[in-house]
């Protein structure tokens, strides 16, 4: 099976109802590095229907150029999740968000179902990508497992508000009963070369809370935020991108390196720091970072 394509600049991920054929028109007009049309909580047990032919639709009709455009199906634990990916197999998408992941075996029940479609329907067999949703206490314990599960895994994706149910944690501003979940998440992540999307935020009038949970996640090494509200959007995306000050001197780190590599020194002080390779590192994916955020 064939990798998926290059993989998309994630910072922003924004959930729309998939029976809302305006809502998914107002998505398309904002900047969301991706979209997410909900087959599963946003969308009544009575609408399901309805929602998978609403998202066809609309996917065939609008224009959503750079965005990414995915579908979030029903959890494979239930008997929804075959319709949901025969059904809308028609709507050409780019990937779909697989909610509730708990093993690598659901994982491939997906993929290898998704080939089966992609074959009939005369699509590059892989070609679909899948991005798993860790958002309960067992996919957590599993998060390797599944970060590892299959060829056309391209990020994981952490929910917060289904874990703490599951885990019977109450929510809090500072989330620290959320942190080791948020951390195996975006370690798994890494370990397996994939990036990691941060759960949504609830509080849709509190931007500046937004915005320092945005700081803090990245901190961690995510790289993006799952997004409910057209509002959030801008804010994810400013927080997940790298600034002129910080590619500067990002920048100007990795010259410095050069220069003492040229001169046969591998580490070396700058401002008081002692630089060495991870943090170079770090510095090449700050301004990598800043390039594709520009477009570059």
């Amino acid at each position: 099976m064939p990798s998926p394509p290059t993989r998309p600049l994630r910072r922003s991920l924004l959930f729309m109802p998939g029976d809302s054929t305006r809502k998914i028109e107002k998505a398309v007009e904002l900047n969301a590095d991706s979209i997410i049309a909900d087959l599963e909580d946003g969308v009544a047990l009575s609408q399901k229907q309805v929602a998978r032919q609403t998202v066809v639709a609309s996917f065939q009709r609008l224009d959503f150029g750079p965005t990414e455009r995915l579908i979030r199906m029903n959890p494979v634990s239930t008997p929804l999740w075959e319709d949901d990916l025969s059904q809308t197999i028609l709507a050409h998408p780019d990937g779909y968000v697989l909610p509730k992941t708990e093993s690598a075996a659901q994982v491939q029940r997906v993929s290898q179902r998704l080939a089966e479609l992609e074959a009939s329907h005369g699509l590059p067999v892989g070609s679909i990508r899948l991005l798993p949703l860790v958002e309960t206490a067992l996919g957590v314990v599993k998060a390797a497992e599944i970060a590892s599960a299959d060829s056309r895994l391209d990020a994981l994706l952490f929910g917060a508000e289904d874990l703490a149910g599951d885990m019977g944690a109450r929510r809090s501003r500072e989330g620290w009963e959320i942190l080791y979940a948020r951390s195996a998440v975006v370690t798994a992540a890494a370990a397996y070369g994939l990036p990691a999307s941060d759960t949504v935020y609830i509080d849709l009038a509190d931007t500046e809370g937004l915005a320092a949970e945005c700081r803090f996640v990245r901190g961690l090494g995510f790289s993006g935020k799952l997004a409910i509200h057209p509002r959030q959007v801008d804010v994810i995306n400013s927080a997940f991108s790298s600034t002129d000050g910080e590619i500067a001197q990002a920048r100007r780190l990795i010259d410095a390196f050069e220069s003492q590599q040229a001169a046969g020194r591998g580490v070396f002080e700058m401002d008081g720091k002692m630089i060495d390779m991870p943090i170079v590192l770090a510095a090449r994916k700050v301004v990598a970072a800043g390039r594709r955020g520009r477009g570059d």
